[in-house]
């Protein structure tokens, strides 16, 4: 598929590897619908390219938020060919340890709503996406739709304090061919990134000599990831017909450890 001329929905897009798509996307003719909880930097995005890209504030969780969404973007762009599922939490917490200074079991409040917007939101987007994509006229491939989602590599390799975080990416990792196949037959690819360690909004908040002691467990590069790392590899996505129903990691070959 084309870049050219096509209608992406980016959720969580107005920052992070979100925002680094959507810029891409943009270079390459695209227009943009930007899905995020954080209005001003959203509407400061929609400032910089006007007629080009919309900003929608929206719970990714939230059904009405999400279809409201989806008929703006339709009114707007008249169609949704693309969508890339960024937006996410990232908290930390152990099985058993100390929640607000006192020890005792992990929040289940805490893990719900990570489970709700990482793995719900990502699913509620995706099914109410597909719905719309379906109407949209083929391309010479057969093609009327690219999905992509954001796991990680903790759904394969989750640390220490990860155990909420991991158990949602690695459902969004499960559900990516079982979705692939159902929307097969509708002419809908569906693929998922899974990043390392990426130059985030969570990650710029660390220490310096933190973030650089983080970069140096890379094999190769042994840096943090550069949010547009991620961008390239949702462009290639989207132009290669044959890339359905896998998960890509997009991590310098690390492998997390322990903590």
């Amino acid at each position: 598929m084309l870049l050219q001329n096509a209608t992406a929905l980016i959720t969580g897009g107005a920052s992070g590897l979100g925002e680094a798509t959507a810029r891409l996307f943009l270079s390459e003719g695209a227009r943009i619908v930007v899905l995020d909880v954080n209005e001003a930097a959203g509407k400061t995005l929609e400032d910089e390219f006007p007629n080009r890209l919309k900003f929608i504030k929206a719970n990714v969780s939230d059904e009405v938020d999400i279809k409201l969404a989806i008929n703006k973007a339709l009114e707007t762009f008249g169609s949704i060919n693309i969508v890339v599922n960024c937006a996410g939490v990232a908290p930390v917490g152990k099985t058993i340890g100390k929640v607000d200074g006192v020890y005792g079991p992990h929040s289940l409040e805490a893990f719900e709503k990570t489970i709700k917007v990482n793995l719900v939101g990502t699913f509620n987007v995706i099914r109410l996406a597909a719905f719309a994509m379906e109407q949209n006229q083929p391309n010479s491939e057969g093609e009327r739709g690219v999905i992509i989602n954001t796991a990680s590599v903790a759904a394969y390799d989750g640390q220490i304090g990860q155990v909420a975080y991991a158990a949602s990416k690695g459902g969004i990792v499960s559900m990516t061919l079982p979705i692939a196949r159902d929307l097969s037959k509708s002419g809908i690819r569906v693929m998922t990134i899974a990043p390392g360690l990426f130059e985030t909004p969570l990650m710029l908040g660390l220490p310096e000599e933190a973030r650089i002691s983080l970069g140096e467990q890379v094999p190769f590069p042994a840096r943090l990831g550069k949010p547009h790392e991620y961008a390239l590899l949702a462009k290639s996505i989207v132009e290669n017909p044959m890339l359905n129903g896998e998960v890509i990691r997009l991590d310098g070959a690390i492998r997390m450890g322990p903590r």
